[in-house]
C-alpha cells in the first residue's frame, strides 16, 4: 500500500491519524536518507543519530509544512542540513580544520573490516571524501541518488549551472584522485 504524499500530509494533519501518518512518511523515505546522510557523514552509527535527529524536525515542523516544494524536496533539505551540522559540530568539537576531519573521514573508510584499497569501489569513497563539503554533497546526490539538478537547485537554494559546475569539478577531481592514487 503505498500512498501518495498529498494523502500523508492530510492524514497527519488529523490528530487520529498522526502517528500513522508519520509512520508511512517515515517508512517511504527512511531508506533513501539514510544513504544520502550516511555518504556525507560517513559511520552507520553517525548517520543513524543523524537521521533521528532529521526525523524529530520532520516531526515538529510537518504541520507547518507549506507544500512550496514536495515532500521529498523538504525531507532531503532537512536531511542535508542535518548533517552539514553535524560534520560541523564535528569539526567544532575537535577544533581542527575541514581538511582533518575530511582525513579523519577517510581514515574511518579505511579502518572498514572490508576496506579493500585495490577495490574501485573504496577509492571512489576515499576520492569522495577529499572533496570540498559541497562539491561532495552535489556529487554524491547527482551520482548516486540521480537527483535531476532541478530538484538539487531546490534543496540547496542554489542555481542549477552552479551545481552542474559543481558537479563537473567533482567528477575530475574524483577521476584524478583514482588515476593517481
Amino acid at each position: 500500500m503505498n500512498i501518495d504524499d498529498k494523502e500523508l500530509l492530510l492524514q497527519f494533519k488529523v490528530p487520529a491519524e498522526k502517528e500513522r501518518a508519520f509512520t508511512a512518511i517515515i517508512k517511504k523515505y527512511q531508506e533513501k536518507l539514510y544513504w544520502h546522510i550516511r555518504r556525507m557523514v560517513v559511520e552507520h552509527e553517525d548517520a543513524n543519530d543523524v537521521l533521528q535527529n532529521m526525523f524529530i524536525k520532520v516531526w515538529n515542523g510537518l504541520e507547518n509544512f507549506r507544500e512550496d516544494s514536495q515532500l521529498y524536496t523538504w525531507l532531503y533539505r532537512i536531511a542535508t542540513n542535518e548533517s552539514l551540522t553535524f560534520l560541523e559540530q564535528q569539526k567544532r568539537k575537535a577544533a581542527i580544520s575541514l581538511s582533518e576531519v575530511e582525513t579523519g573521514l577517510s581514515n574511518k573508510i579505511k579502518a572498514d573490516r572490508s576496506f579493500d584499497a585495490n577495490q574501485l569501489e573504496w577509492k571512489l569513497q576515499l576520492a569522495i571524501q577529499h572533496l570540498p563539503e559541497k562539491q561532495r554533497l552535489v556529487f554524491n546526490l547527482r551520482y548516486f541518488d540521480e537527483m535531476p539538478y532541478e530538484e538539487m537547485s531546490r534543496i540547496l537554494d542554489t542555481s542549477e549551472g552552479a551545481l552542474k559546475a559543481s558537479y563537473h569539478h567533482a567528477a575530475k577531481k574524483i577521476e584524478d584522485f583514482i588515476i593517481n592514487h
